[in-house]
């Protein structure tokens, strides 16, 4: 499908979709750390994604190619996917789902600035620096003020989600400046799934017992990360990056974050404090102002 320069009707559906898979996510990884080791995890659903992804890629005649330039940025892109995952399932064995939600899905803010600098046609401009400052009041009063902290290492899980967002932010970067955007969706995910599969199992024994308490909730909850958020849910979001304006569909990503914090109050009775509502607001007006373009819809 050729590229578009604004968000339709497909897009817009698509994108919501993504972001309710997003915020879901965080919750089902924080009940999976209590069955297995965060790095662990995050490396057994690379492994355990990558086969399906292949055979799709496969069955749909994608064209997988590594002689096309995108090698070196594929491997790139995984070492950042690696980082990105590493940290952010760690955090969550520290800090809440919602905290969590609103530091990780920060990505757009530092997406649409990167963009302003390295992706023609997607400044910033007035009305977008007052949404990014706006956001950065909002991450500010979310880590001064943490009335129920989940652990005595929260501040650390917060500032590995922000670090995370970081790590996404440059996937971004990378599969739109590079030779890597020469690739279909399904081979940039192969690239990062490969790589970080790869990677974190390695390392995973250093940070300790792989097996925590497994039962058959893990399992489901485990299998349901890989074959819906992983296979479908990235191939989707990657998909919509290869055809629409990178900072467009950032603008619809104010919904993960709001996705996350309900479904972290709904499914393990997180509190919704005066800090956290007030913090996602800030961020959520902080990246639909950010990732606004005068004239479109």
């Amino acid at each position: 499908m050729r590229r578009k320069d604004h968000i339709d009707l497909l897009g817009v559906t698509l994108l919501m979709v993504c972001s309710a898979l997003m915020g879901i996510n965080q919750v089902l990884v924080k009940i999976v750390n209590s069955g297995l080791h965060p790095v662990f995890q995050a490396g057994l659903r690379s492994i355990c994604a990558f086969i399906p992804v292949l055979l799709y890629a496969l069955a749909m005649k994608k064209r997988l190619a590594i002689d096309d330039g995108s090698f070196g940025p594929g491997l790139l892109a995984g070492l950042f996917f690696t980082v990105e995952f590493m940290l952010l399932f760690q955090a969550l064995d520290y800090t809440s789902v919602s905290r969590a939600s609103i530091f990780f899905y920060t990505m757009p803010l530092w997406t649409a600035i990167a963009a302003h600098f390295l992706i023609p046609g997607e400044k910033l401009n007035v009305l977008r620096v007052c949404g990014l400052l706006l956001a950065i009041c909002g991450v500010i009063i979310a880590l001064s003020d943490n009335p129920s902290p989940a652990s005595d290492r929260a501040i650390i899980g917060d500032l590995f989600c922000l670090l995370s967002a970081l790590c996404w932010t440059a996937i971004v970067v990378l599969a739109r400046t590079t030779r890597l955007a020469r690739s279909c969706p399904e081979m940039q995910l192969l690239y990062q799934l490969a790589v970080s599969a790869i990677l974190l199992l390695a390392i995973a024994p250093v940070f300790g017992d792989l097996i925590r308490d497994l039962n058959a909730t893990i399992y489901v909850l485990f299998s349901v990360q890989v074959l819906v958020v992983v296979c479908v849910g990235f191939l989707v979001w990657f998909w919509v990056l290869s055809v629409y304006p990178a900072s467009g569909m950032a603008s619809f990503s104010f919904l993960a974050p709001v996705f996350g914090v309900f479904f972290g109050w709904l499914i393990l009775h997180e509190k919704m404090h005066e800090t956290i509502i007030v913090a996602l607001l800030l961020v959520s007006l902080g990246v639909i102002m950010v990732n606004h373009k005068p004239g479109r819809r």
